[in-house]
């Protein structure tokens, strides 16, 4: 049996028709850009993430670059953030010209320990970048009180996160701003690149839209200076095809999460869930200390899986100028030698499942 990580095939045929006949009226309308899909995908993403606004851009890399713009961080600022997370996190605030400040990890959840963040405040700190690894999200009311003390903004990684719940309120409400990914693999996933940012904050929503365009408004009158991260129409449009099975795809990773709980709790460490969150399962990440014999063993049996993330970031070559060493957030360090995600998409049969857990088990 063969089990990829993902099966897009999978999720795409039944809804192929749909796809395509959203497809096919974009290019009749000829609205490739700033097209009504736009608005309409803005208003039902706000709603959902009980925010107040939603901009659509074209990824969710751009989604936290954009936000950090229209934050005014830039050269001379701190960003404190995670190191265990895809390099997006940190990158964008690289490419502003702030620096970035690592903060090891709650080892239960892998996201950002809100213990260890105050001690790395300076007056150089502008904002808190916390991520919600894996579907969970971050310890929101420990961050947002040591941001409201020290003055800080806060922005919100979701890429991972939409529909993901902390204590009733959703991803992307908590924080000044939430960045989503709609990348093919998140839960929710266009055909391509696409992202989004939500905000309660009407005048930093306006600022947002403006940068999108180039910092442009009127058009060809700019006072400030933006980029090109507008929403492609074809995948708004395609977004709003596949929107309406998000909540069902959740309960579908869900329920495999809750399977794979039982069969796999004696063998390895599953994913630890705070009572009061909803997590949607972007992945299903289990923990072991013969982790990478077990990556192979699964790879033999032609099962998908995936290291999220094997390199911490505070240790990348491309970060060596913030002089951090082995050592410095030991948490991060060994997650990433004890993590392996195996697959965990809606999609997945009873034969399936049945089959992975057998070789995880007699793979540890």
């Amino acid at each position: 049996m063969k089990v990829p990580m993902l099966d897009l095939n999978a999720q795409y045929e039944p809804i192929k028709e749909d796809v395509l006949d959203a497809m096919r009226e974009v290019f009749e309308s000829k609205r490739f850009i700033n097209g009504p899909q736009i608005t309409e995908l803005e208003e039902k993403i706000a709603e959902y993430c009980h925010c107040k606004y939603a901009i659509g851009v074209t990824s969710g890399t751009d989604a936290i670059l954009i936000s950090l713009m229209a934050l005014d961080i830039g050269q001379g600022d701190e960003v404190i953030t995670t190191p265990f997370t895809f390099f997006a996190t940190a990158g964008c605030i690289h490419r502003v010209g702030a620096k970035t400040v690592f903060v090891d990890i709650d080892p239960k959840t892998y996201n950002i320990n809100p213990e260890l963040i105050e001690e790395k405040i300076s007056d150089k700190t502008k904002a808190i970048l916390p991520v919600h690894l894996f579907g969970q999200i971050a310890e929101m009311d420990k961050i947002m009180e040591i941001a409201k003390k020290h003055n800080l903004y806060v922005i919100e990684d979701a890429a991972q996160a939409i529909g993901s719940e902390y204590k009733n309120k959703r991803a992307g409400s908590l924080g000044d701003v939430g960045c989503f990914s709609f990348f093919p693999s998140k839960n929710l996933g266009c055909c391509g690149d696409g992202g989004m940012v939500t905000t309660n904050d009407e005048d930093l929503a306006n600022k947002i839209k403006i940068l999108r365009a180039h910092g442009s408004k009127p058009k060809y009158y700019h006072k400030v200076i933006g980029g090109n991260f507008r929403l492609d129409t074809i995948q708004a449009a395609i977004l709003l095809k596949k929107f309406p099975l998000l909540e069902k795809w959740h309960k579908g990773r869900q329920k495999n999460a809750e399977y794979y709980n039982e069969k796999l709790k004696s063998y390895a460490e599953i994913p630890f869930v705070e009572n009061y969150n909803k997590m949607i399962y972007n992945q299903y990440t289990i923990r072991s200390k013969s982790r990478d014999k077990l990556h192979q063993h699964l790879i033999d049996s032609n099962i998908g899986n995936a290291i999220y993330y094997p390199v911490p970031l505070h240790l990348q070559k491309c970060f060596a100028n913030l002089e951090y060493k082995i050592g410095d957030c030991p948490e991060s360090e060994k997650a990433a030698n004890e993590v392996l995600s195996i697959p965990i998409y809606p999609e997945l049969s009873n034969e399936q499942k049945n089959y992975i857990v057998e070789k995880v088990i007699s793979g540890i």
